[in-house]
């Protein structure tokens, strides 16, 4: 599609399927290589696969949140590919369903560690072993659940709105030469998000002004937009892709 990242490497969370494949083929289109990770191996190459095999993507298999895994992904994508110029943290988990007041801390404790600490040290590995020296972009990939109430889903949300506010944290101590921002999907089609439209897709898609769900694709363009240089003077920021409905009220 272009060659804006031409010479570019980015590292992709979450990426062998959903929002995070769709960012990684984006990429790839725009003259990027990627390094995708996930839990699954299998699931990976079967990635690297449609995203054009090794000659311009790489899988790291692993957990997000462990730190061994986060060091051998940045270390081979600057091994592989030459550089570590772009991160995408699209992982996110949500093990637990119901009300906040009952939810198990030991739960809540998980999706804090996958979703924001693990964002932050992703964030710092790259920045040790790459963008320290030569500059970057990051985007954090959080949801429209961290900037309203989000009944049934409500932890899953503040985890989402604290990784909102480690973006403009980043943001304000890595300038001029990083630049750190985020994106706030609501409902996209995906298996994540399965269990908030399944059976009721046309009955949920009505609240929204734009008529429709959201698919992988309307994300990655967006994330490819905050890494690009045409958002060359953003840092900081959210941008909320959900067409239209936290206008509405609607979920």
């Amino acid at each position: 599609m272009s060659a804006r990242f031409a010479g570019k490497t980015a590292i992709v969370t979450g990426a062998s399927r959903g929002i995070g494949l769709a960012i990684a083929q984006r990429l790839v289109a725009d003259g990027a290589n990627v390094v995708i990770t996930a839990r699954n191996k299998e699931t990976l190459d079967e990635a690297v696969e449609r995203l054009g095999g090794p000659r311009h993507a790489l899988g790291v298999a692993g957990k997000a949140d462990d730190l061994d895994h986060q060091k051998n992904a940045v270390h081979s994508a600057i091994e592989t590919f030459g550089s570590a110029d772009l991160l995408v943290n699209n992982t996110g988990i949500n093990p637990v369903y119901g009300p906040m007041i009952e939810l198990d801390l030991e739960a809540a404790r998980k999706i804090v560690e996958v979703n924001c600490l693990a964002a932050l040290s992703w964030a710092q590995q790259v920045h040790r072993l790459w963008m320290s020296e030569h500059g970057g972009a990051v985007v954090n990939v959080s949801s429209v659940a961290g900037v309203r109430p989000a009944p049934g889903i409500g932890f899953y949300g503040a985890s989402k709105a604290m990784l909102i506010h480690i973006t403009e944290e980043l943001a304000v101590e890595l300038g001029p030469n990083i630049r750190v921002n985020a994106v706030a999907p609501a409902v996209v089609k995906t298996k994540f998000a399965t269990a908030l439209y399944d059976g009721r897709e046309a009955e949920v898609a009505a609240a929204y002004p734009l008529g429709r769900l959201g698919v992988p694709e309307d994300i990655g363009s967006v994330v490819a937009f905050l890494l690009s240089d045409d958002a060359a003077w953003m840092t900081g920021q959210l941008l909320v892709v959900d067409g239209g409905v936290t206008l509405t009220g609607g979920s």
